[in-house]
């Protein structure tokens, strides 16, 4: 078995584990972005992000455009 690489998350630190190679198990794969979502957070940052994070941007994303 291939042994996933151990990352930390760009935003907060937190160590995750990255499973790029096997998207569907990987944890950001929990977080459901649309594509306006998607290009907000990569606006903001390049590398990868744990599901609390991408939650949380894309909470804070709907907030910015409800204040519109």
């Amino acid at each position: 078995m291939i042994k996933h690489e151990i990352i930390q998350c760009e935003r907060c630190r937190t160590r995750i584990e990255c499973k790029a190679n096997s998207y569907t198990r990987c944890q950001c794969s929990q977080v459901y972005l649309n594509l306006n979502e998607v290009q907000y957070i990569s606006e903001l940052y390049e590398g990868c992000l744990c599901a609390g994070c991408l939650r949380e941007l894309k909470e804070e994303y709907e907030n910015s455009i409800k204040s519109c």
